[in-house]
């Protein structure tokens, strides 16, 4: 690895300090900062659900101190324990994210993200040398134990966001009026699903539990929680420094590791059909058991598993949109019209399938009527997609749920009455 960056220009110093660099040593330097260099590190995404963004952080050359110290955000910690994992668990429930910085040699950070696969870039950022040792000082600052933790949020303050505000705040505060008058054409959705596309459980529980507000067009400004947005953007920007110059902030870019292993698409590929076909094969799977349940016993159990444990699973989906909704911090999960499709009457209708499937006429047309009731809940967020108000892109998740509603419904039609009263 050290041999690849000294090969591209981008030599390291004789070796890892043991502390990063510190203000008292300005003393003796004629140019305060002239001796920093600043480079953006920016690791596109890894294969884990947590590395679908990427990450990034902000390395720090000392040619005085013959360091290179890097800087990111977002680190976190499950724990050792179940105890440990279901403790982070609640609290990422409850929107109690607490995560924190963290610093180390620059070689240690880029060892290990090529060993997993990551491509990597480097961009010299372009800052007078007033502006790189504030920098420098801030990111020292801020890496003390007393000042690293914050409140973690997947779009609004990341590893990505923190990085931007504080190169932000060393340029005066001109990235952010530029960065929000550039429109993206884009929405926090649209880059959620591109980036887990990898993962279909993670993409379709995402899509399930992300509400209208991740729906809205964003700025340049607000795409830059992805680390691999932030990267491009910063090409892109002009600064003007404190003695009028006007410049490009990124000096120079390289590629110092490239890698296709986990690449993300640049527009987020459309999936609605694929899920309506599954949507619509698992219903056809209920009414033919129904149909089959009307002649054999195996075809009535058989529907009174797959029909069971589908409301079941719906109906708890739902309580948990709802539960997102009405009592946690997760505002982007907030208006969410998946709560018509696992809508808690699924969830009422686990209990009644078993007494309607094998106690006779009277609990079977209940079934049927409730079974009814959830088909006709979950064409109603189809229905009112008519309506402005209703701006969620959740078609792809209609199209999975739907037509199973419906084969719950037909299926317990098809099968008739249980054999006993």
């Amino acid at each position: 690895m050290i041999g690849l960056i000294a090969a591209m220009g981008f030599a390291l110093g004789p070796g890892p300090a043991q502390s990063p660099p510190v203000a008292a040593r300005a003393a003796s330097e004629p140019a305060p900062g002239e001796e920093l260099t600043v480079y953006l590190l920016t690791f596109d995404p890894g294969g884990l659900v947590w590395e679908r963004f990427g990450h990034n952080a902000l390395w720090v050359r000392d040619r005085n101190a013959g360091s290179d110290w890097a800087y990111d955000y977002g680190r976190f910690a499950f724990g050792q324990t179940v105890g440990d994992v279901l403790r982070f668990a609640g609290r990422f429930a409850a929107a109690d994210m607490r995560y924190s910085m963290g610093d180390g040699d620059a070689r240690q950070y880029l060892a290990a993200y090529q060993q997993a696969g990551r491509s990597i870039w480097a961009q010299e950022l372009d800052l007078p040398p007033p502006a790189r040792r504030a920098l420098r000082d801030f990111l020292v600052w801020n890496a003390k134990e007393e000042n690293r933790y914050y409140q973690y949020h997947y779009y609004l303050d990341n590893c990505s966001t923190r990085i931007r505000d504080a190169l932000d705040r060393v340029v005066g505060g001109q990235l952010k009026p530029w960065a929000q008058s550039v429109t993206t054409g884009s929405t926090y959705r649209d880059n959620t699903r591109r980036t887990t596309e990898n993962s279909p459980m993670t993409y379709t529980l995402l899509m399930l539990g992300l509400g209208q507000p991740v729906d809205r067009p964003i700025s340049a400004w607000e795409e830059m929680f992805l680390p691999i947005s932030l990267r491009p953007y910063l090409n892109q920007f002009t600064v003007v420094d404190p003695d009028g110059r006007r410049h490009p902030l990124v000096k120079e870019e390289r590629h110092l590791v490239e890698s296709q292993r986990f690449s993300v698409r640049e527009k987020p590929s459309d999936w609605t059909v694929r899920y309506l076909a599954v949507g619509v094969v698992f219903g056809g799977v209920l009414l033919g058991l129904g149909r089959a349940g009307r002649r054999s016993l195996r075809g009535r159990w058989g529907f009174g598993v797959v029909s069971v444990t589908w409301t079941i699973v719906s109906g708890l989906g739902g309580l948990v949109l709802v539960a997102l909704w009405a009592f946690s911090a997760h505002r982007f999960s907030y208006w969410n019209e998946n709560i018509l499709q696992l809508n808690l009457g699924a969830l009422a209708l686990a209990f009644v399938l078993p007494r309607a499937i094998w106690r006779g006429p009277s609990r079977y047309r209940q079934g049927v009527k409730l079974a009814s009731m959830v088909a006709a809940i979950s064409a109603l967020g189809l229905v009112l997609k008519i309506l402005p108000q209703m701006s969620q892109a959740n078609l792809d998740m209609i199209g999975l749920i739907l037509p199973v509603h419906l084969g719950v419904w037909l299926g317990l039609s098809a099968l008739g009455a249980g054999p006993t009263s």
